[in-house]
């Protein structure tokens, strides 16, 4: 007899080999050329027979089969568990019908067998074959067309989206859908939003011996409430860690159309650092007196030049609490989305790598194409011509 097709002996076969091994009196290696298998493993044949019989210590033909068993068993729950995980962030709570279950499985047919999801989901797996085999329904093909558009936006905010913001891009290009809906196809596309821990390291250092300043904004940060651009601008500093060391990044934000209006970037943090990006905002946006600009109690914003600056504008400064982000919440929020979006995404090589990033982020991104929530999903540049064509009208 030779090797079988599938390299499986048949046990009586394996016995009988054994059996002759025992009772010919010739060698293994002889026995093995006559039957046509390989010496080693008719010697692997004859130890487990020594071993079923009790002759020498090792698991037995029984055990072995035992423990074969319940790696299976192990393995067909750890794959059971893992397809309950994925279902978890698959399905909104309630949305599990049948439907729902078959286009999980459809989309984790590659990685988890059929007739296993469909056991776990509670689904038949007739069933699911029947819905596989039907036509495209005509609202399967829409989902298909705007799922490709959602991917789109998606690729578009460099990955930074989630359903809201797709959602408003979608309604500013005319394409009339339900956020649930997006939501529902974001998921199954594999589609997330960025999202992050919230991280603050100190860049400010308060200047104890500084005149006071008061706080002429008391948290009211509300482009309702403010009104107009150019009446309350907002301004902190931030760091940005590069394998060459450190790059500070001091910005000024408009609070009522949440635009980036004057920015500066250095290896320091002395003045020159604030009054770089006061200078640029000034030049940019020209306000009139009577401009509130809000920052912390920093040393580089209660100093004699950063405010001999501002008075020589007709720009009026105003400091929240030491030690108290909410009182610089649009300030703090800025940073927290450019770290979150861009700075943390990856390793920077060099200061001029992470400054080059960070200008494409405030002048051709932030500013101009992404959308915000308080803005009701209008980007700054957007926010602020609709606020002059209401002034206007």
């Amino acid at each position: 007899m030779g090797k079988p097709r599938h390299g499986a002996y048949d046990p009586a076969f394996r016995a009988r080999a054994v059996e002759l091994v025992r009772t010919s009196g010739l060698a293994k290696a002889q026995v093995a050329r006559d039957l046509g298998i390989n010496p080693e493993t008719l010697r692997l044949w004859v130890k487990q027979a020594e071993i079923d019989a009790g002759q020498r210590d090792g698991l037995t033909t029984a055990e072995k089969a035992e423990l074969a068993r319940l790696r299976r068993e192990v393995a067909v729950l750890k794959e059971e568990r893992e397809i309950l995980k994925k279902a978890g962030g698959f399905f909104r709570p309630g949305e599990r019908d049948a439907m729902s279950c078959y286009r999980f499985i459809a989309a984790k047919a590659a990685e988890h067998p059929v007739a296993l999801s469909c056991r776990v989901l509670g689904v038949s797996r007739s069933g699911y074959y029947a819905w596989r085999g039907r036509e495209t329904s005509a609202r399967a093909r829409a989902d298909a067309a705007l799922t490709e558009r959602i991917r789109a936006i998606h690729q578009g905010s460099r990955g930074t989206y989630g359903c809201p913001r797709v959602h408003a891009e979608l309604r500013a290009v005319g394409e009339r859908c339900g956020r649930r809906r997006v939501a529902r196809l974001m998921r199954a596309a594999g589609l997330r939003g960025c999202h992050g821990q919230r991280r603050h390291l100190r860049t400010t250092t308060p200047d104890r011996l500084a005149t006071p300043v008061p706080d002429r904004v008391e948290r009211a940060f509300a482009p309702s409430t403010i009104g107009a651009p150019d009446r309350l601008w907002v301004a902190d500093i931030s760091s940005v860690s590069t394998l060459e060391g450190w790059l500070y990044l001091a910005v000024i934000l408009d609070a009522f159309s949440r635009r980036v209006v004057g920015w500066a970037m250095a290896d320091h943090l002395r003045t020159e650092l604030v009054l770089d990006a006061l200078t640029m905002a000034i030049r940019h946006r020209q306000p009139a007196a009577g401009l509130i600009h809000h920052s912390d109690h920093g040393c580089q914003y209660t100093s004699l030049a950063f405010g001999q600056q501002l008075q020589a504008a007709g720009i009026i400064p105003s400091m929240g609490s030491v030690g108290d982000c909410f009182d610089n919440a649009v300030a703090e929020s800025f940073f927290a989305t450019l770290k979150v979006e861009l700075l943390h995404r990856q390793v920077w090589p060099t200061r001029a790598a992470a400054r080059l990033a960070i200008f494409a982020f405030i002048e051709v991104w932030y500013n101009r194409q992404r959308r915000h929530s308080t803005l009701g999903y209008t980007t700054p540049i957007e926010y602020e011509a609709l606020a002059q064509e209401v002034a206007i009208a």
